[in-house]
């Protein structure tokens, strides 16, 4: 069976077609960005990150390009398709897992759920179903999610700082004893020198991380990334210009939270909160 003929060269990955048909009809304007900006009527930075694969935009400024480009439903649709797109999280998350595996150091920010790097496997276990995980999946899930916490252990462990929300833990497992579990756990691990543990108390009130669960990575080369992550969707941010707005919104909210002394000790108290096994 012959091979099939390339027709135009450009990308198969729908996220990625997006991003280069939008580059494509600026350039073939003539068009800078800032001009794209100043007759399209959106911030011109925002066109840079959607041709660079950052962001998607929202639905109302990708109609407003089809009608710039007099492009009708095209961009749209390629948007739809884009959004659709599971496999590029994917390999964004692959890309992220790979960094986080060379970090120097890690600081990270909860908003829901406990990170992955301090999950027990029951905590993991009902997280992950909850997330639509099930059977040898779900098993497997749970299995590499374990797999990434050697990265605190050993001597060579980077340092690593959590600040959980206090929502996180007033979440409780359904289950009793696997919340024990998790939360004895979670003292044990922030007794390590490498870890920093500290609570962000429900009454600090709004900060510039409200809805965002961040970690950073500090790499050898002095950069720091960050990826971004709800329930559904997770992004990897490399650009400098978008890491810092970030990292500032970060440190005001590190300012508002429990020491690590104070953390240790509030996490005790719902411990001691959490009813005891009736066979012990």
């Amino acid at each position: 069976m012959p091979q099939r003929r390339v027709v135009s060269g450009r990308s198969q990955e729908p996220r990625r077609r997006f991003a280069e048909e939008l580059h494509r009809l600026r350039t073939a304007r003539k068009l800078s960005l800032r001009q794209l900006g100043e007759r399209a009527g959106w911030d011109w930075s925002l066109f840079g990150k959607m041709e660079k694969g950052e962001t998607l935009g929202s639905p109302d400024v990708v109609q407003g390009l089809d009608t710039f480009y007099e492009t009708p439903g095209l961009l749209l649709a390629l948007w739809e398709l884009a959004a659709g797109d599971k496999s590029q999280f994917k390999e964004r998350y692959r890309r992220y897992m790979t960094l986080e595996a060379e970090a120097v150091s890690l600081w990270h920010f909860a908003v829901s759920v406990l990170p992955g790097l301090l999950q027990t496997p029951g905590y993991a276990r009902e997280v992950l179903a909850a997330g639509g995980y099930k059977g040898k999946e779900l098993e497997q899930q749970i299995q590499a999610r374990m797999g990434r916490k050697a990265l605190l252990e050993g001597e060579d462990a980077p340092p690593f700082r959590t600040i959980l929300s206090e929502a996180v833990l007033q979440a409780p497992l359904r289950d009793a004893g696997e919340w024990r579990t998790q939360l004895e756990y979670l003292l044990k691990v922030a007794e390590r020198p490498e870890v920093t543990l500290q609570i962000l108390p429900l009454r600090s009130g709004v900060h510039g991380l409200n809805s965002t669960a961040v970690m950073f990575l500090r790499l050898h080369s002095g950069r720091t990334v960050a990826y971004t992550e709800n329930a559904h969707h997770g992004e990897l941010i490399e650009e400098s210009t978008s890491v810092e707005p970030l990292q500032r919104a970060y440190d005001a909210m590190r300012d508002l939270a429990l020491s690590p002394a104070e953390s240790q000790k509030f996490v005790l108290a719902l411990l001691e909160e959490v009813p005891c096994d009736a066979s012990t």
